[in-house]
């Protein structure tokens, strides 16, 4: 049985770069509808940035719909997402507890994000995150990048994933065989990330 968590959602609005809150329901299916008024010209021309942390699920396809919206040079998305495995070292298991630093871990992924725009020719990033209580197949996380070619789509998403895996603070702690058991950083993941050094 999975314990009840309080739904907490941030997320970065990126026409003011200023921190709002959202719904659990607005979470879930990404920023809006489709119906909603268009922006103005002058949000549109600038790249879309999504960051959000939160323990509710996300759902692709809602957060694809709102990456494309109204951006028609967008002609690659790259997408990466993340799950629990159900073994990791060789143990078994039974579930993950993500904790986070509030405040400082959006303003981590938002600095990721921005990282990203400067080296590649973006239209939009979205970085979606959750905390709390996951168990084995449940999704972690989702990073979409998009760009006019597929080139800077896929090298950027996979720059923001090595970033995020070592420069964002979250802590991950694993329940195997009964006992708690604290995820360490791992040789590669830092490998990774210095590649793009």
């Amino acid at each position: 049985m999975r314990a009840s968590l309080p739904t907490q959602s941030a997320a970065i609005d990126q026409a003011s770069s200023t921190p709002t809150s959202i719904s659990a329901a607005e979470a879930a299916q990404g920023l809006g509808s489709a119906q909603e008024a268009l922006p103005e010209a002058s949000i549109l021309s600038r790249p879309y940035v999504q960051v959000r942390v939160q323990t509710d699920d996300f759902q692709i396809d809602h957060l694809l719909a709102a990456l494309r919206r109204d951006r028609p040079k967008i002609g690659a998305i790259a997408c990466f997402v993340g799950t629990v495995r159900d073994l990791n070292q060789g143990d078994s298991v039974s579930y993950m507890f993500l904790e986070h630093y509030p405040g400082m871990t959006e303003q981590s992924l938002q600095a990721i994000a921005h990282q990203a725009l400067e080296r590649w020719q973006l239209e939009a990033v979205s970085i979606v995150h959750r905390i709390g209580l996951l168990a084995p197949l449940d999704q972690i996380v989702a990073v979409l990048t998009a760009s006019a070619h597929r080139h800077d789509a896929f090298a950027s998403c996979e720059f923001v994933m090595d970033f995020l895996k070592t420069e964002a603070p979250f802590w991950k702690k694993e329940r195997i065989g009964g006992q708690d058991r604290w995820v360490q950083a791992r040789d590669s993941d830092e490998a990774a990330r210095k590649r793009w050094l």
